[in-house]
């Protein structure tokens, strides 16, 4: 009996040593594999955080570039119809007969009132893709493109300048030929105004000048974004 006891004692103590070494295991396999699955949730969530602000970036980035391009298109339609009236314009004021005259001086009018709208509409993208621009910086630490991102910043903001300025011009231009005429005095057929025109006058010019100005950042600015370094990277 005590030969039995001793061994039946000695395969149990076997058997709680074994059973301790087994879960002493698998607790800590538990520990290890819940350790790994706390660092893969991490960088899941990393990732996950890093891929949807490179979707953001190029969300915003591309809309911010969409917005450019629309107001691009709505000043190129405003130059074209300020263009044409600033033609038509001249044309009437060296125009003798009336009836031609006429003709110039209402296609003058029209075209300054075409391009006044589409200055509206580009003047307002572009500041809201100055926005977007801005808006997209939040997406990215990368100083390349913190720094391309500031020159679209710039050049959005001198196109609404651009803008207003040759809106203003279209405005005083119309206002200008609708107030000439043509007369006969001493005989020669000369085009007159039917009010003083010297401060409305200077207002044009001081717009013109100011647009010229203006034109040379804004085209530096382009310059300098197609100059960038990297730029084809994001383009």
């Amino acid at each position: 009996m005590e030969k039995m006891f001793t061994r039946s004692m000695f395969i149990m103590l076997l058997s709680i040593m074994v059973g301790a070494v087994l879960i002493t295991y698998f607790v800590a396999d538990i520990q290890y594999q819940s350790e790994i699955d706390t660092l893969s949730v991490g960088h899941i969530a990393e990732l996950t955080s890093i891929t949807s602000n490179n979707e953001n970036f190029t969300g915003f980035f591309l809309q911010s570039l969409g917005l450019l391009d629309q107001s691009r298109e709505g000043r190129a339609y405003g130059n074209y119809h300020y263009d044409l009236a600033f033609l038509w314009h001249n044309s009437a004021l060296s125009e003798k007969n009336s009836t031609t005259f006429q003709q110039y001086k209402d296609r003058a009018i029209d075209n300054c009132t075409n391009a006044m709208p589409n200055y509206v509409n580009s003047y307002n993208n572009f500041l809201e893709a100055r926005n977007r621009f801005i808006e997209t910086k939040n997406y990215t630490n990368t100083q390349k493109y913190q720094e391309v991102l500031d020159l679209y910043i710039q050049l959005s903001e001198s196109g609404a300048k651009l803008t207003m300025l040759r809106y203003n011009a279209s405005n005083y231009l119309k206002q200008i030929t609708t107030e000439m005429e043509l007369k006969v005095i001493n005989n020669t057929i000369s085009v007159f105004f039917t009010e003083n025109m010297t401060l409305l006058l200077g207002m044009f010019e001081d717009a013109m000048g100011a647009y010229g100005e203006e034109l040379g950042i804004f085209e530096g600015l382009q310059d300098d974004i197609d100059e960038y370094p990297f730029f084809d990277e994001i383009r």
